[in-house]
């Protein structure tokens, strides 16, 4: 067995009602709530700043944070936070990115140009709590944040200082996602437990423990999840198994989708979660003679009928059983759906290959060539 690291994420709290509980978790002084304006108009963010408000924290809100939040977006929370002495983010991964990275700017003092990349950042953040309010990033578990530059380019800065204290896990604030929403985002926590259990680097017995655990909680419930909103225990294994999907792959990093990903979201503002539905099964397809062997251990895991079968039957019968699963939950199926044609093509294959850092993570290798036909595929 080979040498690895671990890092087993912020504590977490779970269960419906603790994000009323967010008090309990801060220190005292005066907190920035970062969030965006479509949570706190439609009133799911209201209860948990009354809670804290109640117990005497002192709130600055930030609700500028907009999908694919942009530099100036980060920076103009900084600039809020400034005096502060800790930082919530709440809300799906774009305010949870926002809030991680504009806590250890604040904490820090670092220069954010210094820190692009992985491990740069070496400084103390404030403290932070993350809460989701939708079953798919798994933001709050990751010590990464994502963020838009020049328009277009999506950018990271991935550091252990980045990390929440606290993740808090209440599936009460999922049970209005719109049916879109939950499948985008379902199959999004998919995508990160698929490719951290299929990482060329870093891939580990531990984080495939939790990749697994999660695929199978997510599996078993997106379609129940969209087709049942009001479920409470289906959206429960669905925040957990985002959670999950989160700690494995801020271990072993994701790869081909999410770069194909990317620049659906950062031309074309495509959500990131339907952005990743969009490219799966494709992606999933061009590394199956690669990753035969694991895509053959996920195929039996979701599909014990296929456990007497071959590896290559286990493997595709992975691949059908995923695609049936995006199907089912009514997530978007091709690019014309999202209003992309074939004059994009080579334009998005050129800015999926500056996703060096994702890429090198993939199974096989995915050249500019691969990528438009792969977008081709997809249309």
């Amino acid at each position: 067995m080979r040498a690895f690291l671990f890092d087993h994420g912020p504590r977490a709290a779970f269960g419906e009602g603790e994000s009323l509980c967010i008090a309990d978790r801060l220190p005292s002084g005066r907190c920035l709530f970062v969030t965006d304006r479509g949570l706190v108009e439609s009133g799911l963010a209201g209860p948990a700043r009354l809670a804290l408000e109640a117990a005497g924290i002192d709130l600055v809100l930030f609700d500028a944070v907009e999908a694919d939040p942009s530099r100036d977006t980060l920076l103009a929370a900084v600039a809020a936070g400034a005096g502060c002495a800790s930082v919530v983010g709440f809300g799906g991964g774009s305010p949870m990115d926002v809030a991680k990275l504009a806590a250890y700017l604040i904490g820090s003092g670092d220069d954010l140009d210094a820190l692009w990349g992985i491990g740069k950042a070496g400084g103390e953040g404030l403290p932070l709590v993350l809460v989701p309010t939708t079953a798919g990033t798994g933001s709050e578990a990751t010590p990464i944040s994502v963020i838009t530059v020049g328009g277009s380019e999506k950018k990271a800065v991935s550091s252990t200082a980045l990390a929440a204290a606290w993740a808090i896990l209440d599936p009460a604030l999922t049970l209005s996602m719109p049916r879109g929403v939950t499948a985008a985002t379902g199959i999004d926590a998919m995508v990160h437990a698929i490719e951290a259990y299929t990482s060329a680097r870093l891939k580990n017995p531990l984080s495939d423990l939790y990749a697994r655990e999660a695929l199978r909680l997510l599996a078993a419930n997106i379609v129940r999840a969209c087709d049942a909103p009001d479920d409470m225990e289906a959206r429960s294994a669905m925040l957990l198994g985002a959670h999950l999907a989160g700690i494995a792959f801020a271990n072993a990093p994701v790869a081909g989708v999410h770069a194909l990903a990317y620049p659906l979201g950062g031309h074309f503002h495509v959500p990131h979660g339907a952005a990743n539905a969009l490219m799966l099964t494709h992606v999933l397809g061009h590394n199956l003679h690669a990753a035969t062997p694991l895509y053959a251990e996920l195929g039996a895991l979701l599909d014990p009928d296929l456990a007497g079968e071959g590896r290559q039957a286990q493997a595709g019968g992975f691949v059908a059983r995923i695609t049936a699963l995006c199907e089912a939950a009514g997530a978007p199926r091709r690019l014309a759906d999202v209003g992309i044609d074939r004059t994009s093509l080579d334009l998005l294959a050129r800015e999926a290959m500056k996703q060096e850092r994702l890429l090198v993570n993939n199974p096989c290798p995915i050249s500019e060539a691969d990528a438009r036909r792969l977008y081709e595929a997809a249309l």
